[in-house]
């Protein structure tokens, strides 16, 4: 008997009502897609996620009371945290980086195509992080040179060995799962469990940070 795969639960995140609206218009009732939830602001984040049990949260990284960030961080903190994408106006705004290393899976510019949008909850819902690709190298270049963080990079990635250095190589670079056990001769199950390893030597939450430990360190 086929197995049926339950749709991914979303919560939106978001103080302008329009955006909320139109992505439960566009989000709710697509196949493998249901919305469960919104809220106006992060304070409400704790309680929303406890009545939505959602999978993925869309959050806004700027709102009155309590920021994206500090939701993400509060979520990231929880017994079996949803993942979290970062939806923001500003592409240039550094906060994104702080949000990345608060716990979120990635992030999107509001003005991303809705199938690229679809695409991104169900890469983080398998556990794969989403990078806006305009402006992930000027986020990464960001990270590589704040003060203090190349040689402790260069100290915990010295922890691992030579074949989970190559995996993290493909995790910063953006390959997925099926791309990196492809071009480093491996399953699909043991590049998970080479990138599991990984996050708990590396005291990580998710790819994102590995990617961003990597570009830190120079690599």
């Amino acid at each position: 008997m086929a197995r049926v795969t339950p749709p991914v639960r979303v919560l939106i995140v978001d103080d302008d009502a329009l955006v909320r609206a139109g992505l439960t218009m566009m989000l709710d009732g697509l196949p493998g897609i249901t919305v469960t939830g919104e809220a106006d602001d992060g304070a409400e984040v704790p309680a929303a996620a406890d009545a939505c049990r959602p999978d993925v949260v869309l959050m806004d990284l700027r709102m009155p009371r309590v920021d994206g960030i500090t939701a993400t961080r509060l979520l990231r903190r929880r017994p079996r945290p949803p993942e979290v994408i970062i939806l923001t106006t500003f592409d240039a705004d550094e906060n994104i980086l702080h949000a990345l290393r608060a716990g979120a899976s990635g992030f999107l510019l509001k003005d991303t195509p809705p199938a690229q949008i679809v695409e991104a909850i169900g890469r983080v819902a398998r556990g794969e992080p989403i990078l806006s690709p305009s402006i992930t190298r000027r986020l990464m270049d960001r990270a590589v040179h704040q003060a203090g963080n190349h040689e402790r990079a260069r100290a915990a990635l010295a922890a691992l060995s030579p074949r989970e250095h190559e995996v993290v190589m493909a995790v910063a670079r953006g390959a997925s799962n099926a791309e990196i056990a492809a071009g480093l001769y491996m399953s699909v199950p043991t590049v998970k469990a080479h990138i599991s390893h990984i996050l708990t030597k590396l005291s990580l939450d998710n790819r994102t940070q590995i990617a961003l430990l990597a570009h830190d360190a120079g690599l």
